[in-house]
């Protein structure tokens, strides 16, 4: 059975810092791209970051440049996200995705990624 299992969310003040992490099991994803998206209460969800298969290409919506990192280690079918300097406005469920169809470098849309995790939880408070 394939899996993708976040950890790392949690509750954090603002200024802090979390590192999120999405543990693939059941397959390997070191030939697909991979995502981090959010859904945020009453927000539809969004891409927050993705990246290629061999970490050397990564994408971040505006809001979170600077501020979170994308990373992955293909060795442990991992992929991380670093989020630093984390603000109110970034609380939300937190989804890993991965896209398996082989037919993008780049996956920046919901409808590409065809493996989602259960989310995690980040709650920021002010």
């Amino acid at each position: 059975q394939v899996q993708l299992v976040e950890s790392g969310g949690g509750l954090v003040q603002a200024g802090g810092s979390l590192r999120l992490s999405c543990a693939a099991s059941g397959r390997t994803f070191d030939s697909s791209p991979m995502g981090w998206f959010r859904r945020a209460p009453g927000k539809e969800r969004e891409l927050v970051a993705t990246i290629n298969w061999s970490g050397s290409t990564t994408y971040y919506t505006d809001s979170v440049k600077g501020r979170f990192a994308i990373s992955r280690d293909n060795a442990k079918n991992t992929v991380y996200l670093q989020m630093n300097s984390l603000k109110p406005e970034d609380t939300a469920v937190y989804y890993c995705a991965a896209d398996t169809s082989g037919y993008y470098s780049m996956s920046y849309y919901e409808s590409m990624y065809n493996y989602w995790g259960q989310g995690t939880q980040v709650t920021v408070s002010s």
